[in-house]
């Protein structure tokens, strides 16, 4: 009896863990969206300086997703991580290919 509700407990707190985890995730996501659109609507910033800073929040973004909201962390999501790096690869791939075609 005791072992299961130490079980429960545990489980418990590790779920509530993982909610203060996505929670503060998702907080900060939409931060990054806030400062990528006041980025953009404000026009404060050069070109040159916007683009990269917003292609970087952009792939922090993309990082929450995968790790906390797509559950790459966890074990047993060895396969779907797998093929997203892959597909991930592939797009880099082509990409450099098209780019390298048009400089040519």
């Amino acid at each position: 009896m005791t072992d299961n509700t130490n079980t429960n407990s545990f489980q418990k707190q590790k779920n509530k863990e993982e909610m203060k985890k996505q929670l503060i995730t998702f907080a900060l996501m939409i931060g990054f969206t806030i400062v990528a659109f006041s980025i953009v609507a404000t026009e404060a910033m050069d070109k040159m300086f916007a683009v990269p800073l917003l292609l970087i929040l952009a792939l922090v973004q993309v990082g929450f997703q995968f790790y906390y909201f797509m559950h790459m962390k966890d074990r047993g999501h060895e396969f779907p991580a797998m093929m997203i790096y892959g597909g991930v690869f592939a797009a880099l791939l082509t990409i450099a290919a098209l780019v390298a075609i048009v400089w040519w």
